[in-house]
């Protein structure tokens, strides 16, 4: 009997680092304790799948309808456990999962999910988008227990960010707009694509706009009187989707055309999912940054 108790509590002794494999890593809601790389992940954040597919880490479930091209394969190797808005809590616990990610469209279902398997929300605020998601991609790097692979990642996103803020530098003032269809909203600094201004220091054509996560709804006319040099847009019924106008047909009219962003051909239509569903990822923003730098060029 006593050599059994002998090699029970070795047992346990030896089991006892592997039941400590955790890391802390920083969520919208503060430092969280949570496993070391999870045999078992459940993620309910564009945003977060983004990253985690730059780390090279699987799941075993994803909401339905993950339209971004290159998320295919990262989607379709999990089970569908709802949607972003609405999880399927009963799929979900049969995955017993070691940690579920949300976040962005389902932060507000966090508090349920947390009911079910330990759950993190991971939001990316509008306000430090690009700060935040550096963040994300080093709690990911810690997570996955892939530090080196993030590093590398955050030096080729930081090398991008210095490279465009280079090329912006001196080249007159820009508006970032996103188009739904026939509607339009105007975003400024402080807003979901206010890093456009904040992070590479585009001056803004006009001060002031609402910060509100719809944007500022504008007309015509402010765009022809803030007569930007660059208009940058965003399609919102192209990047979920929906039929409707696209954004090059709704900003093709007398007014627009008056402006030098129209006139000289300054005109930069983002990618649109990446922009307005994966904001904050890793790929997005790399995928961003391309486009930006293609359309302004080197440095002067």
């Amino acid at each position: 009997m006593a050599r059994t108790l002998v090699l029970a509590v070795a047992a346990l002794v030896a089991a006892a680092p592997a039941l400590a494999q955790t890391v802390t890593v920083e969520t919208a809601r503060g430092s969280a304790e949570v496993p070391v790389a999870p045999d078992t992940l459940v993620v309910f954040d564009v945003a977060a799948m983004d990253t985690l597919d730059a780390l090279g880490a699987t799941a075993a479930g994803a909401p339905d309808q993950v339209t971004l091209d290159y998320l295919q394969d990262f989607a379709a190797n999990a089970e569908v456990v709802g949607t972003l808005f609405e999880p399927d809590f009963e799929a979900v616990n049969a995955l017993a999962p070691d940690l579920v990610v949300a976040g962005g469209r389902s932060a507000a279902q966090v508090d349920a999910l947390a009911q079910v398997a330990p759950t993190i929300d991971m939001t990316i605020p509008g306000d430090d988008l690009v700060g935040t998601a550096l963040a994300r991609l080093d709690a990911y790097g810690a997570l996955l227990g892939r530090e080196v692979e993030a590093g590398a990642i955050r030096a080729e996103i930081e090398a991008q960010l210095a490279q465009a803020r280079a090329a912006v530098e001196g080249r007159g003032t820009a508006l970032v707009v996103l188009t739904n269809g026939p509607k339009i909203s105007a975003y400024g600094a402080g807003s979901r694509f206010g890093w456009l201004h904040t992070d590479l220091g585009l001056p803004q054509a006009v001060e002031g706009l609402s910060v509100d996560s719809h944007g500022e709804a504008i007309g015509f006319e402010l765009i022809r009187d803030a007569n930007p040099d660059w208009l940058i847009v965003i399609d919102r019924a192209a990047a979920i989707g929906d039929e409707g106008a696209r954004a090059a047909e709704t900003l093709d009219n007398a007014l627009v055309a008056e402006t030098t962003a129209w006139r000289e051909g300054q005109v930069i239509y983002l990618p649109a999912a990446e922009s307005y569903v994966a904001g904050g990822g890793v790929q997005a923003l790399g995928r961003n940054l391309d486009r930006l730098l293609e359309a302004f060029g080197p440095a002067s």
